[in-house]
C-alpha cells in the first residue's frame, strides 16, 4: 500500500516554513491554542475575502499576522478601517495584551493558489453546479497559467446527491509528489451541501526548485 504524506509537511524546512512560528517559551500549549483560535476567527470572518493562508509570527511583545488574499480591498476597508477593526477584535482573543500588526499581502494570480482554487470549487458545488463541469473549468484555468506544470483535483462524498459516497479525480500535466525539489501547493477544503459534506483536495505543481 502507498504511504500518504501531506505535501507541505513533507517539505517543511526544505522548501517551506511553518504557518505558525516564533518565541513560545514555557507557555507553548497556551499560545498554540491562542493561535488556533485567532486563525479560526479570521477564517470565518474573512470567508468571502478569498484568503489563501494565514501566517502567525510571535515575538515577546508583538504579534504579527500575515494574511495572503486575492481580495485585499475587502479586508483593508476604506482608509484602513477594516484592518484597525480586525486588530481590535483579535486583541480580545489574546490571553495577555500585545501589540498586533496585521499585514495584508495580495495573491496576484488566484489560480496559482491551491486554497483559493479549492474555495472556488466549493462555492460552485454549494450552488449545485455539476461537479464534473466545475472540475474541468478549474483545471483549464489553472493550466492556462504559464508557471503551472501540472495539477490534480480530487473530490469525495455524495456527489450530486447520490446515495453512495464515492471519490472522483482528474489530473493534467506532471505531478511528482515524491520529489522533495518539486514545488507543490496543496490544500483541502469542504463544500457544505444539503445532502452532506463534499471534500475537495487540490494539488498544483509549479516546477522544481
Amino acid at each position: 500500500m502507498a504511504h500518504r504524506v501531506h505535501p507541505k509537511i513533507f517539505r517543511i524546512k526544505k522548501m517551506k516554513d511553518w504557518d505558525t512560528r516564533g518565541f513560545y517559551g514555557k507557555d507553548a500549549p497556551k499560545y498554540l491554542e491562542e493561535d488556533f483560535r485567532i486563525r479560526e476567527f479570521l477564517e470565518k470572518k474573512l470567508k468571502i475575502a478569498g484568503v489563501a493562508s494565514i501566517e502567525i509570527e510571535r515575538f515577546p511583545e508583538k504579534l504579527n499576522i500575515i494574511i495572503l488574499t486575492s481580495r485585499p480591498g475587502l479586508i483593508i476597508g476604506r482608509g484602513g478601517e477594516g484592518v484597525a477593526r480586525l486588530e481590535k477584535e483579535v486583541q480580545k482573543l489574546l490571553v495577555k495584551p500585545k501589540e498586533i500588526k496585521l499585514e495584508i499581502q495580495t495573491v496576484k494570480i488566484p489560480w496559482t493558489s491551491a486554497a483559493l482554487v479549492g474555495q472556488w470549487i466549493a462555492q460552485r458545488i454549494e450552488k449545485r453546479m455539476p461537479y464534473k463541469r466545475v472540475i474541468k473549468q478549474a483545471l483549464e484555468k489553472i493550466m492556462s497559467v504559464q508557471e503551472i506544470m501540472g495539477t490534480k483535483i480530487q473530490i469525495s462524498g455524495r456527489l450530486d446527491g447520490t446515495e453512495m459516497a464515492r471519490t472522483e479525480w482528474q489530473r493534467q500535466g506532471k505531478l511528482p509528489r515524491q520529489t522533495l525539489r518539486g514545488d507543490i501547493d496543496y490544500a483541502h477544503t469542504e463544500a457544505y451541501c444539503t445532502y452532506g459534506v463534499i471534500g475537495i483536495k487540490v494539488w498544483i505543481y509549479k516546477g522544481e526548485k
